[in-house]
Parts: structure tokens; C-alpha cells; sequence
């Protein structure tokens, strides 16, 4: 492993001798490690040209290489196309921030009026089976685990939908063992009672497994491929299924061949160039258009944040100028794609890109297990699960509705109607 990638290692002085051996030799022996795109037993593989054609442009792509008239070509053109997208990710681009912006918000406009829709996350497991060195919730970090049962679920999503909230997120742990699809599907099952549109931030998994899912109330699918560098995924994901690359790249599609509306796709940026990985972002969510215009495409855009036992982490070299950078080169490459930008970001910074390109935020966020009722109404009674990572914009459901409002936004709760 090398010097770059130490600084994300989890402090683990209390792990058993035997166990924490085999950490570090996960962490200092590649060979160690199993081949991260090779698929392991049960992933399912599709016929699909969609990873080679991002990976090509992502190796292609030389930011340096793009000059201020490429970015005033760019920002000329009537649409769009993959060499000026790159130029409006380049650092060429940054003086014309003010000018990506303008355009930005106007085919922001053009595409889905003043709205902004907001939705809630709810963490209903942190159990995780893999080692990603940079997440709070993997399995050598020493947190307090938690699972919800069904009445615990039901109790939580009902005190989300108190407060007004129409859309929910629900998110686990990445682990087949103790959130299983099963449980899962019976999670959206309880919360098709209580809400009008469910999206899961979940394991990657099958097209059947997608379909049954998609069966029990599921919308829409939402998968952070985390980095597109091959390379780099590699060296940060060290152990269980989610270090196999190829795998969880086919999630999106494999979604949408099981029939869900929607599908979202990410980079967590600052795991490695984030030029790169927000190019490769977007081509991931262009070409999937191309291939099912049907579905609705959208685009998160995470940066890196402190987790428990690791203060340490956070994004290199990606301020908020350079996000919001990436952001309006989303929107000018993507007009119709939805944007969502999460609470790790600021109140003041959230407040101000909805004015301009995010379509999407999230209000009353908690990553912990099981504390929705303690946050919302004061309780102790329960002891909830660690957080997955810190949070910047802690606003309620209320505050953040009348903020949007305030700001000259019209609040979406939900758009969809089922007959």
C-alpha cells in the first residue's frame, strides 16, 4: 500500500491478534488480496459495452490538455457534446465558473422549472462484510452494530412520514449475511405504507433479485461506484464483494433490466482524480440513456467525509469551487438528469447550487442506526447504531422546506401518482 492511502487506515488496537494480522496483510500485500475484477461465485454477469466505453474516454481524457477556447467553445454550443463536457471539467474552466453557472441554471430552468424535490435516508443496518478503508462502516472498524427488526423499521418510518416527508432512501451495510434481500424487500413493503416514492442504497445485486425488489415497492436504485479507476478501487477496497469492480459498475444496468423507474449513479469525489472520476460519472449515466431512454438517469456528487474512529478523512484537492464546477458541467453535459446534493455539504453551499443545477436535497438526514426518534423528538430510549460518516447539514425536514421556499424554489414532496 502506499504512502498516499495510509492516512484512511482505521485505528484497530482492539482487534483480536489473528484478525488484525490478516488487516495488515490485506493493507501491505497485494498478493494478499483477490483479483478485484474478477466476479466471485453468484455475481451474475451481463453482455454490456458500457464499462469499456467509460473506461476508454476516462484513460483518454488529459485535463491539461484543454485550452480557455475549448471552454469558450464549449459554453457557446447549443448542446453539448463529450470533448466540450471535458473541457468544462478541465482547469481551463475554472475562470468561467460564473459563466458555466449562468448556463447552468438556465437549462436547470428550461428542464424542470424553480422545483427542488426533498427526500430523507434511512439506515436500517450498519453490518458490512467488506473492508473499504475509507468508510465508517466497514467491518475492521470497532463501531456498535445494529440491525433494525420490522417493528423497529415501521416505528422509524413512521416517524419520518410525521413530519411531512414523502420520499425515502433506505440504505444498509453491505452484507448478504445480516441484511439480506429478503429483509430488505420487507423493509420497503413496510415503507410503501408510508411513503410515495422508495429508492434503496444498497449491495449491488442480480437482475432477479432487482425485479423482486422492484416488486415489493422499490423506485429506484441508487449505486456509488465510489472511484472509476480501476487502480485506485483496488487499493481501497481490500476484502468482500464489493472489491469486485466490474460487478457493481453492471448495478445500474442490471436495475433497470429489473425493472426499475429510475437509477442513480456516483463517484465519491476525492478517492482519486476527481476530473476523472466525474467524467466517468456522467459518460456512466450518459450511455445508459442511450441504451434505456426510458429510465430516469440522475447523478449524485458525494465528497469525501470524517468517519467514526477517523477524523482524518476528507476530500484532496476538491474545494467547493471545484464541486460546483463539476456540478454545472453535469448539468450543461446532462440537461435532463436529475442532481441531488447530499447533506455532507454545507446549509449555505446546498442553498445556493439548488438556485442553480441540484434538483434533489435531503432534510433530517441521520447516518446512524435507529435514531430518527431520538433526533425528532428528544427520546433516549433505544441505543442507535454509528453513523456510516459525518454529516455538514444537519437542517430538519421543516427548515430545509421553508429555506427552499425563502430561496425562491417551489418544495417537491413527490411527483408520482400509482393508479
Amino acid at each position: 500500500m502506499n504512502e498516499e492511502n495510509q492516512v484512511y487506515f482505521v485505528d484497530s488496537d482492539t482487534l483480536p491478534p489473528l484478525v488484525l494480522e490478516r488487516k495488515h496483510r490485506l493493507e501491505q500485500d497485494p498478493s494478499f488480496r483477490t483479483d478485484h475484477m474478477q466476479y466471485m461465485q453468484g455475481m451474475e454477469v451481463i453482455e454490456s459495452d458500457i464499462k469499456d466505453r467509460v473506461l476508454a474516454q476516462m484513460k483518454a481524457f488529459e485535463p491539461d490538455q484543454y485550452t480557455a477556447k475549448d471552454v469558450e467553445r464549449a459554453l457557446s454550443n447549443t448542446s453539448c457534446s463529450i470533448e466540450d463536457f471535458k473541457a468544462l471539467l478541465s482547469p481551463a474552466a475554472a475562470p468561467y465558473l460564473e459563466q458555466m453557472a449562468r448556463k447552468a441554471e438556465l437549462l436547470t430552468r428550461n428542464h424542470f422549472g424553480n422545483t427542488v424535490y426533498i427526500f430523507t435516508p434511512i439506515y436500517i443496518a450498519n453490518y458490512c462484510q467488506n473492508y473499504c478503508i475509507y468508510c465508517g462502516f466497514n467491518c475492521y472498524n470497532n463501531i456498535r452494530r445494529k440491525k433494525l427488526d420490522f417493528d423497529e423499521i415501521e416505528h422509524e418510518m413512521k416517524v419520518i412520514a410525521e413530519t411531512g416527508m414523502e420520499e425515502i432512501l433506505i440504505l444498509t451495510g453491505e452484507s448478504r449475511k445480516y441484511s439480506d434481500v429478503r429483509y430488505i424487500g420487507e423493509a420497503v413493503k413496510i415503507a410503501r405504507k408510508y411513503f410515495r416514492n422508495i429508492g434503496i442504497e444498497i449491495y449491488p445485486v442480480n437482475v432477479d433479485e432487482y425485479r423482486y425488489l422492484h416488486e415489493c415497492g422499490v423506485d429506484y436504485v441508487t449505486v456509488f461506484q465510489e472511484t472509476y479507476d480501476t487502480d485506485k478501487y483496488e487499493m481501497l477496497h481490500l476484502l468482500g464483494h464489493k472489491r469486485v469492480w466490474p460487478y457493481r459498475f453492471d448495478a445500474q444496468e442490471r436495475a433497470i433490466m429489473g425493472g426499475m423507474r429510475g437509477v442513480a449513479f456516483s463517484a465519491l469525489l476525492g478517492l482519486a482524480d476527481y476530473r476523472k472520476d466525474a467524467l466517468a460519472t456522467a459518460l456512466h449515466a450518459y450511455y445508459m440513456n442511450r441504451k434505456y431512454p426510458h429510465a430516469e438517469i440522475s447523478l449524485s456528487c458525494p465528497r469525501l467525509r470524517p468517519i467514526v474512529n477517523n477524523d482524518r478523512i476528507n476530500p484532496r484537492d476538491v474545494g467547493e469551487r471545484q464541486l460546483c464546477q463539476v456540478l454545472c458541467a453535469y448539468r450543461i453535459f446532462l440537461p435532463f438528469a436529475g442532481i441531488t446534493v447530499s447533506s455532507r455539504e454545507s446549509a449555505a453551499f446546498r442553498n445556493g447550487i439548488a438556485k442553480i443545477c441540484a434538483t434533489k436535497v435531503s432534510a433530517g438526514v441521520s447516518t446512524g442506526i435507529g435514531d430518527h426518534e431520538e433526533k425528532y423528538e428528544g427520546s433516549q430510549e433505544a441505543e442507535a447504531g454509528d453513523e456510516q460518516f459525518e454529516i455538514s447539514d444537519s437542517r430538519s425536514f421543516a427548515n430545509m422546506y421553508a429555506d427552499m421556499e425563502a430561496g425562491g424554489l417551489q418544495p417537491v414532496l413527490n411527483d408520482y401518482i400509482y393508479v
